[in-house]
């Protein structure tokens, strides 16, 4: 599906930002896995979560979803408990989802019956050995295609291990926490940098037991889950893209409520202020342990700065459009410590250098990063995501600042996590 962007004299108004993707996910994983009836508020309907509540139904979970009053999605799960997951008949298919595969991976290790986990043609390529390597110390048994999908995962008991995390990575970790659930004793995760820790919050919200000290994990056996009823925030990856279009489009201004802040996500928000960014939080709140707020971004004159280290984990997901900003930004930005872009939907690090070339941006990869030099005018051209939706939704916002209009060919992978992404862009117009 094809897109076509044209340039914003100004933007100004609300968007509403959908429900976070990480937080949606973990929602119909522990509400399955809960006792009792869990209703999750504001879920993301984006193709990754939808393959999420797929894969749960397939193992037996009654799943329905409904739009409410405020025209929110709303999941009603009635869980199985920790112990009631049927056999799935079929290859459980996630999709182009990694979060799925990995979180899903450290489940089906504890069950009583065996699964085969897959997903699409790219997910395939993405590598999996991250998870098996530490699900195996714990006990289980997966054979994997040369460390990648499909995964055949036997059901096994599983023991606590204490594992040290190679990368900084919320994925693995979330694996691991969730097979402890069902061994024998707790596992211990050291981690070389915060990331994302939403599985540790919400785990706890359910009942269990999940303690973070410092750098380390420790994850506990539980003999029940118990439903809870969750509001999801707005994404704080997905609101970067409208922050970054205020900053980025003279005389804009945009506001955001009810997105999610929970600090190990706020690394955009801290270096875009050492950019120079206008961005103030307000009405600050929480969510089943997680801190939401109002966001307003207003455009601002930005300046290079350099991003690596512990800063890294805490905006991964964020890179691309931040070097759009970059390349707009007053001197050098330099993006080092991050060559995990290289196994996200696509390499990060390659596409979001490609195609901001294409337009014609100032940059150049690295071995772990990327080096922008700004700020350089932006030329309209045709450009193609390669099945990454952070890359669409960036080249939109690029368009937004360029001369003559922008060509999406492949928009349709904006999806995954923001449904609705163009038709906000032209409301604020």
């Amino acid at each position: 599906m094809e897109a076509v962007i044209t340039p914003a004299r100004q933007l100004i108004g609300e968007v509403d930002i959908p429900g976070d993707k990480s937080i949606s996910h973990r929602g119909v994983m522990l509400g399955s896995l809960a006792k009792g009836t869990t209703r999750i508020t504001h879920f993301l309907t984006g193709e990754d979560c939808l393959n999420t509540i797929k894969a749960f139904q397939s193992m037996g979970v009654s799943i329905e979803t409904n739009i409410n009053s405020r025209n929110e999605t709303e999941v009603i799960i009635t869980g199985k408990g920790l112990h009631g997951l049927n056999k799935p008949a079929s290859t459980i298919d996630v999709g182009n989802s990694g979060t799925t595969a990995r979180l899903l991976s450290g489940i089906l290790a504890g069950q009583s019956f065996s699964s085969v986990l897959d997903g699409d043609a790219s997910l395939r390529k993405r590598p999996m050995g991250r998870v098996v390597e530490p699900l195996a110390k714990m006990g289980a048994i997966i054979h994997a295609n040369d460390g990648k999908l499909p995964l055949n995962i036997y059901g096994s008991e599983l023991h606590g291990i204490e594992y040290s995390l190679p990368v900084a990575s919320a994925q693995v970790k979330s694996a691991i926490i969730l097979a402890a659930l069902y061994a024998d004793s707790p596992a211990v995760i050291h981690q070389n940098a915060l990331s994302r820790d939403h599985t540790e919050i919400m785990i706890n919200f359910f009942g269990g037991k999940v303690e973070t000290r410092d750098l380390s994990i420790h994850a506990h056996p539980v003999n029940e889950l118990y439903a809870r009823d969750l509001y999801v925030p707005g994404d704080i990856s997905s609101a970067a893209f409208f922050i970054t279009a205020a900053l980025l489009v003279p005389n804009s201004r945009i506001t955001m409520k009810k997105v999610g802040i929970n600090p190990t996500r706020t690394g955009i928000l801290d270096v875009y202020r050492q950019m120079g960014a206008d961005i103030k939080v307000e009405n600050i709140d929480y969510a089943n342990g997680e801190p939401m707020g109002d966001l307003t971004a207003s455009y601002s004159l930005l300046r290079g700065v350099e991003i690596e280290g512990a800063m890294i984990p805490r905006l991964i997901d964020e890179i691309p459009i931040i070097a759009l900003a970059a390349s707009q930004a007053h001197g050098t930005t330099v993006i080092r410590d991050a060559a995990e872009l290289k196994v996200k939907e696509s390499n990060r690090i390659d596409m979001v250098v490609r195609t901001l070339r294409t337009l014609g941006a100032d940059i150049e990869a690295t071995e772990d990063g990327m080096v922008i030099h700004g700020p350089a005018p932006l030329t309209g051209n045709i450009v193609s995501c390669g099945m990454d939706h952070r890359i669409a939704m960036m080249a939109a916002i690029a368009g937004l600042i360029a001369r003559d209009r922008t060509i999406i060919a492949d928009s349709q992978w904006v999806d995954i996590s923001f449904p609705g992404f163009f038709n906000a862009i032209e409301r604020l117009k």
